[in-house]
């Protein structure tokens, strides 16, 4: 049928019967017909997220009773109760290179600390997705940069040369980045700095190339992993130059957090993390409604360091407690911990379902995956592992899942990424396939 030839209804439209008179609602059929043309629902685009727990769960008090649809929650995800039917909790995952506190390396991977990384499942749907938005991808953790290197690793995200990328942690940065427009001085520095860097490229490029008739194979092949570099970095820049002169979202913030004043986690002791947690979920409802990128990658707690605030009321740090030693008030406290931050999912499954979305909802066109390095007791199996989300992409969530015993965590990579619409050519790093009762 098309709409543009529907007569519009007048806006005092009464319902008469009964010897009543009603006044209809405000109703889209109301509107001109050019204008309901306007808001003809636009096609949905599907979006991604992963997510690292760093330094497990408690796991006594984590996996459901029972499985299937009815499952009992346990405490730890009692909060997520109102979201049943747009989750799904997978027991039997394994991280085979995990377990202890290099998890993180492996994640995402497959491929254990202190071995060369390959590209991230994120990145890989970044190739797809990347081209048609401002950000190919974001970057978010509790702490700025990398950390490679060490067991506290800041991001989970791996370009295709195995090269870590750098995530970032303050809130006001972010905001900046995604929605802040630049000022004309800002500007007419950036195209400065857009023709340094192209004449810089262009020079390396040149005197690399001549280098090439006088090397051995092996020398050959580390050349072209750095003109792979190279390209990337070009490929980065062209896509600067060619955002710049594009305004940014300017998205409602009714009912968000405030940007300008918020403290990151490396500020002063006026640090709180429930306002900095929520804030970080809001950034990634507001780019994915945006569209300013499809694709987010985000280490909530990293492994060793941090993981309790003061306003937890915990009387170790999270590291500390996860060496409970069997010790109740260790076990108490470190469920505690645990449901805290299953609020705050909670919180974030809550702004995604407000938000219209296509002919559904943010929440029903996003997947988000989260789990961990190591289940209870630095192991590598009975990991801590959810996916939220995605309805509307053809996700079937059925509240609690057993899997085979030791699944490869990359399965879920892979299923996500079949449904974000990645080809995965040949093997997919441990993968067993894709897990085929969350998408049959």
């Amino acid at each position: 049928m098309n709409i543009l030839k529907i007569q519009p209804l007048k806006r005092r439209t009464f319902l008469r019967g009964a010897g009543t008179c009603l006044t209809l609602p405000w109703l889209e059929a109301m509107l001109p017909r050019t204008a309901r043309a306007a808001t003809e629902t636009p096609q949905a685009v599907p979006r991604m997220g992963m997510f690292y727990f760093g330094t497990g769960m408690n796991m006594r008090q984590f996996y459901p009773q029972g499985y299937g649809n009815d499952a009992k929650l346990s405490r730890i995800l009692t909060p997520l109760e109102p979201h049943r039917g747009d989750f799904t909790v997978l027991s039997g995952t394994c991280l085979e290179k995990g377990g202890g506190h290099g998890g993180a390396y492996p994640f995402a991977t497959s491929i254990a600390i202190g071995e060369k990384q390959s590209i991230s499942p994120d990145q890989l749907a970044a190739k797809l997705h990347g081209k048609h938005t401002r950000f190919p991808s974001l970057q978010l953790s509790v702490r700025r940069g990398t950390g490679f290197g060490s067991q506290i690793l800041a991001t989970i995200s791996w370009n295709g040369q195995g090269v870590p990328l750098a995530a970032e942690n303050d809130p006001q940065t972010i905001f900046n980045q995604l929605f802040r427009p630049a000022s004309e001085q800002q500007k007419a520095k950036q195209s400065d700095e857009f023709r340094q860097r192209r004449s810089v490229l262009d020079a390396v490029l040149s005197d690399a190339h001549q280098l090439t008739g006088k090397l051995g194979q092996t020398d050959r092949h580390q050349l072209d992993q750095y003109f792979h570099s190279i390209r990337e970095v070009e490929q980065t820049l062209s896509r600067e130059i060619a955002w710049q002169d594009r305004p940014k979202p300017q998205p409602d913030m009714k009912g968000y957090g405030d940007y300008e004043r918020v403290v990151a986690p490396e500020g002063n002791g006026k640090f709180v993390y429930d306002t900095y947690g929520k804030l970080m979920y809001d950034l990634i409802a507001l780019a994915f409604q945006t569209d300013s990128t499809r694709v987010v990658s985000y280490v909530v707690r990293t492994e060793l360091a941090g993981g309790v605030y003061p306003e937890f009321g915990v009387t170790k740090g999270y590291h500390e407690l996860t060496h409970h030693g069997n010790d109740p008030k260790n076990l108490e406290e470190l469920a505690k911990v645990d449901t805290i931050y299953m609020q705050h999912w909670r919180y974030f499954l809550d702004r995604l379902a407000s938000i219209r979305d296509g002919d559904g909802t943010l929440l029903d066109h996003t997947m988000l995956g989260f789990s961990s390095g190591m289940g209870i007791g630095h192991s590598k199996d009975q990991l801590p592992t959810v996916l939220s989300g995605g309805s509307g992409l053809g996700i079937r969530h059925q509240t609690h899942l057993k899997l085979d015993d030791n699944t490869p965590l990359s399965s879920l990579w892979q299923t996500m990424l079949e449904k974000m619409g990645v080809t995965v050519e040949g093997p997919f790093q441990d993968s067993r396939g894709t897990i085929g009762e969350l998408v049959g």
